[in-house]
């Protein structure tokens, strides 16, 4: 792990209840938000999609990076489309994931370059790994 040299930002989130009726609020309140299991009929979000939301918007700044770095301008249509599984097996829960990474109009292998340099900066993909199964795909 790596020494912090400084803090840029702190999100403030207070969660009431779980994930089968509860409710989650920002310190700034700009994330107001209901919580529901998988598949249930209550309105509102559960935490695997929350996660899938968060995760690909960093690997997308990740790239957006990576490319910066290497002098590379990035076309339109750069997008992630994150998938979250919830498992259970004989050790409980765990979560195994997939990020599907379109690149269009960029050479295949400067993409391959631009998603292991993106998955080795994103604050997401360090948090994870080890932790969580990842798949990551170029579309």
């Amino acid at each position: 792990m790596s020494r912090i040299a400084r803090i840029i930002y702190t999100a403030r989130i207070a969660t009431t209840g779980g994930r089968e009726n509860g409710a989650s609020r920002s310190s700034d309140g700009l994330l107001d938000i209901r919580l529901s299991t998988p598949g249930s009929m209550r309105i509102g979000t559960n935490p695997e999609q929350l996660l899938a939301a968060g995760w690909s918007a960093s690997f997308a700044s990740a790239i957006v990076s990576a490319a910066h770095e290497r002098k590379l301008t990035l076309p339109a249509g750069v997008s992630i489309s994150a998938e979250v599984d919830l498992n259970l097996g004989d050790d409980g829960y765990s979560l195994s994931t997939r990020l599907n990474v379109a690149l269009p109009g960029v050479e295949h292998e400067a993409a391959r370059a631009l998603i292991e340099q993106a998955h080795d900066i994103c604050p997401y993909s360090k948090a994870t790994r080890g932790n969580v199964e990842i798949s990551i795909n170029l579309l």
